[in-house]
């Protein structure tokens, strides 16, 4: 390797014998140039070791190929998996994804979307956090760049938003949990910090009256997104003092699920389908852990291929086409209900 120091790409076209704007192009996208030019800048790149800084390149540019992606918690593995879906299809795409976690702060989602300003996104591919986000500031957001919002839907804020069915998912597995044994209760945190929750109570609540069902939901204290520690605290309480009117909990997301589970456990309390189990306890999202859980865990999984495929083809067409998706427009897929050990 030649021992050349290349500092930017006016310098790296002398060095290679190729034009400014070739090179540009080249790194831009390799198939744009001819195979003979880009194996001479290939080897010019082996000798030199040069690699332009892209961040840079593309604020030259009206249209980068940044695409921000935006999640309110990548510790979750839910929304690693569904960001690893989308990152994989927006790389098919021929863009960059830049992913950012807001890790549960509502200050730090501001701060995400403000870096991405800053880098002039194509598009923008947004989870919101939900409850606790700055709406004004995601709505500014929103205006100003193509974005699609997944996940979490803030009615007012943004445009397309695309997502899970929560009023069909609750409904299949109330239904399910009915049919199969006794209606449910329904268990869930009084803050919870994704706005599904607030959308997966109400059909419960809907889909009970409809079956002519009593209701019954506990809400557990807690803030934020430790809902493991939350689910086993409320779960510990709930049945220490015989809370549960009926042996059958709906919970309204897995994590939540699966601090119950942990809890029933240290109580000696057997949770599954057998003759000689005391509860039947089932989810709601299909967290990538569910299904090594102890009984594995009934629940209700999102379509992620569908809601991962149609994110990214929407924000391509409004790419492509120049336009804000101000307009409101919502596209949700069903779920699918995953029966397991647990229930």
């Amino acid at each position: 390797m030649s021992n050349s120091k290349i500092r930017n790409m006016e310098e790296f076209a002398a060095f290679s014998g190729v034009s400014r704007p070739t090179v540009s192009r080249f790194f831009h996208d390799p198939e744009s140039v001819r195979q003979s030019t880009r194996d001479k800048l290939e080897k010019a790149l082996k000798q030199c070791d040069y690699r332009p800084n892209i961040f840079a390149i593309n604020q030259n540019r009206k249209l980068t190929k940044n695409l921000g992606i935006v999640v309110p918690y990548l510790a979750d593995p839910f929304f690693a998996e569904i960001a690893r879906r989308i990152e994989t299809l927006v790389i098919a795409e021929g863009f960059r994804p830049i992913l950012l976690s807001s890790h549960g702060d509502p200050a730090l989602e501001v701060e995400n979307l403000n870096s991405l300003r800053s880098i002039k996104p194509a598009g923008v591919l947004l989870a919101p956090l939900g409850r606790t986000s700055d709406r004004s500031a995601l709505d500014k957001f929103c205006a100003d760049f193509p974005t699609v919002s997944f996940d979490a839907n803030i009615e007012g804020v943004g445009g397309t938003f695309i997502g899970h069915n929560n009023d069909q998912a609750t409904s299949v597995m109330i239904e399910y949990l009915t049919r199969s044994g006794e209606p449910p209760v329904f268990f869930e945190m009084q803050n919870p910090p994704n706005p599904n929750a607030g959308k997966r109570r109400k059909a419960y609540i809907e889909t009970m009256q409809q079956m002519g069902h009593e209701q019954q939901i506990i809400q557990v204290e807690g803030e934020g997104w430790e809902l493991e520690e939350i689910g086993y605290q409320g779960a510990i309480k709930a049945i220490k003092e015989n809370e549960l009117s009926r042996p059958t909990v709906f919970c309204s997301n897995d994590r939540l699920a699966i601090g119950f589970l942990t809890a029933a456990f240290e109580l000696g309390v057997r949770v599954g389908l057998g003759s000689d189990c005391d509860l039947r306890v089932a989810g709601h999202d299909n967290h990538p852990y569910s299904r090594f859980t102890c009984p594995t865990l009934t629940t209700m999984s999102h379509n992620y291929s569908a809601i991962a495929k149609h994110s990214v083809d929407t924000i391509m067409s409004l790419i492509e086409s120049g336009e804000r998706g101000s307009e409101r427009n919502t596209k949700l897929f069903n779920g699918e209900l995953i029966m397991r050990a647990s229930a």
